[in-house]
């Protein structure tokens, strides 16, 4: 069966997110037009748009590749990524209205959701999906209100580049883990709700500042 191009994007793009498709992986369009039910030349024009989000690389004698996972990378990618996230939330509080705050409960509320299912079942790997969705959807409507398209599009991307590295360089995602992250959760939303930019932004740093990790 014949899948759209935007499917097929949006499905590679979960795949690299969610790193079900590992660093380094050869990402050969021959190979993948079976999957999707399309032209290779259908599937080179989707590699390259997710070349230019960062969570491809390509090189004329090499092909497509899953990007590399780096420790520094991810470093950089984290540090931008609370900077971004810190500015969009604080014009979101500025900006935000009451239809905003309805938003953000509503994305908090199904990813609390997602988080109990994990920590009564004591395993991530079947909510993995739902749950980078779940956050990812969380915290782009935390800045959703923010009035800068290149804001909001620019931290789109520098979150899915962020997931991808996370899934792969993480190797714990246990019950501690999920628990203090809800808590975390839960201090954004609280601050976010009550417009204390200053406490927002401590809570985002406190969220993410752990996956920086510097050489010895």
């Amino acid at each position: 069966m014949r899948v759209d191009t935007p499917d097929i994007y949006e499905d590679l793009k979960r795949r690299l997110m969610n790193a079900t498709l590992r660093p380094g992986h050869k990402l050969k369009p021959s190979d993948l037009q079976g999957d999707y039910g399309c032209s290779a030349n259908t599937v080179r024009e989707v590699l390259h748009r997710l070349v230019t989000i960062g969570l491809v690389e390509f090189e004329a004698q090499r092909g497509f590749r899953v990007r590399a996972v780096d420790q520094s990378i991810f470093n950089d990618v984290t540090r931008f990524r609370i900077l971004l996230e810190q500015e969009g939330a604080e014009r979101s509080m500025e900006k935000g209205g009451v239809a905003w705050e309805m938003h953000l409960n509503a994305a908090h509320h199904a990813l609390v959701h997602i988080q109990t299912r994990i920590l009564k079942a004591g395993d991530m790997e079947p909510f993995r999906a739902l749950w980078s969705e779940a956050e990812r959807h969380f915290h782009e409507t935390l800045i959703s209100a923010c009035g800068s398209a290149l804001i909001r599009r620019t931290h789109a991307n520098i979150y899915l580049q962020f997931r991808q590295q996370m899934m792969t360089l993480t190797e714990e995602f246990g019950g501690a883990y999920f628990g203090m992250i809800a808590a975390e959760h839960q201090q954004i939303l609280d601050a976010a709700l009550a417009r204390d930019a200053a406490g927002c932004a401590r809570a985002i740093e406190q969220h993410l500042r752990r996956n920086i990790r510097e050489a010895a």
